[in-house]
């Protein structure tokens, strides 16, 4: 899985990780739609098996950055510099951390929206965990950046280095078709 991913090209990134889910989607909502405007007096959990298919293909799509970034980060690992130390350990933390909340909130939290039954203590609950998710993914993208800028310029990089770095893998369909050539390229190296 890891050489697939570190060899593949741009093109298949970006239609595996946007363009099919984006169209199976679109094939989703429009179906959807349909069933609505024909029974108008259908109830919204007459809608549920189609939501669910539509869940899982989000899950799908929302699962391959991270996966990318899990495969980038820790398998080009051996081409740092040997006198520079990247904390790999506290990003395989910081990435499992969102991974174990969101099971947390598809348990806990998803359950009680599809009954309409929100409870408004679970939000001073959620709320806090949701923003220190967000600090965690951030800090992923940060980590694969910076180890990504690490091993093409083969120094301790400051900020300034890997910050273009950091916005392509954060709007990584677009950031895909710049930065997955320079993965090539290390790898033939």
């Amino acid at each position: 899985m890891r050489n697939l991913v570190l060899h593949a090209k741009h093109w298949h990134l970006f239609i595996l990780s946007f363009a099919i889910p984006f169209l199976l989607q679109i094939v989703m909502i429009i179906k959807m739609l349909n069933k609505a405007l024909i029974n108008q007096d259908m109830l919204p959990t007459s809608l549920l098996s189609d939501s669910i298919v539509l869940l899982v293909i989000i899950m799908i799509f929302y699962a391959i950055l991270p996966l990318w970034m899990w495969i980038v980060t820790t398998g080009l690992q051996d081409r740092v510099p040997e006198n520079i130390k990247l904390k790999i350990n506290k990003f395989k933390i910081f990435f499992i951390i969102p991974i174990f909340y969101f099971v947390l909130y598809m348990t806990l939290f998803f359950p009680s929206l599809i009954n309409f039954q929100v409870e408004p203590t679970m939000f001073f609950i959620i709320m806090p965990l949701h923003f220190f998710v967000m600090f965690c993914i951030f800090y992923c993208i940060y980590f694969t950046a910076k180890t990504l800028k690490t091993i093409e310029l083969q120094r301790i990089v400051r900020s300034s280095d890997y910050i273009g770095e950091f916005f392509l893998i954060w709007f990584f369909p677009i950031g895909v078709w710049f930065i997955q050539p320079r993965i090539n390229k290390i790898v033939q190296q």
